[in-house]
């Protein structure tokens, strides 16, 4: 095979893979839309329920202690699910960057087509301020698990509430206790997206 050859077949494979690395985007943004829209909807559910049994002091407390192990545990398995999803993508993108860097390099000439791909030497950040991203810590909380990972603090907050009230704890420290544990499940979980997002961006 000549060096034409060569970079005929080189380009046919690098075409195949931006292809794929788009498809495979879709899919992950496509999973985590859906994975969220059924915790969400589990979660409405579970409301509208409360709101049927609400007038019954007999069935409140029976029928939170079912709902509300439940719905932390299907959040807790979506949130970390959307993390995976929101590394996948990550990766795929900055794959893409480097066969966009590659048409630019060796095939734009004068042309000005895939500049934004080269525009910086670190390739993560390329990829995010292409889809008009800054690249930062903080931009975790703008994505679909930092969401479902707020719905499940305040799940989390209040299931302990209401424990602590059960156990007969004042008014005041169980609001005081409901927004600690809040906050704390929160942080922790930001905490996870951080790192489990941090390789891609090196």
């Amino acid at each position: 095979m000549d060096e034409s050859e060569r970079e005929q077949a080189l380009l046919t494979v690098l075409t195949t893979e931006h292809y794929a690395l788009q498809t495979s985007r879709a899919g992950t943004i496509a999973e985590a839309t859906g994975r969220a829209t059924i915790f969400l909807s589990v979660l409405s559910a579970a409301l509208i329920g409360l709101g049927f049994v609400a007038s019954n002091d007999k069935l409140v407390r029976p029928y939170l202690a079912a709902v509300l192990p439940t719905l932390v545990i299907l959040g807790v398995l979506t949130f970390l699910r959307l993390v995976e999803t929101t590394v996948e993508n990550s990766l795929d993108l900055r794959r893409i960057q480097r066969i966009r860097a590659y048409y630019q390099h060796n095939l734009a000439g004068e042309h000005d087509f895939f500049a934004d791909a080269v525009v910086a030497d670190d390739a993560m950040s390329t990829a995010w301020n292409l889809v008009g991203t800054r690249p930062g810590r903080w931009e975790f909380l703008l994505t679909t698990a930092a969401l479902v990972g707020a719905v499940n603090a305040v799940l989390s907050g209040l299931g302990i509430a209401l424990v602590a009230t059960t156990v007969g704890a004042g008014g005041a420290l169980t609001v005081v206790v409901g927004v600690l544990v809040a906050v704390v499940a929160f942080g922790v979980q930001f905490a996870y997206i951080v790192r489990a997002s941090a390789a891609p961006m090196r």
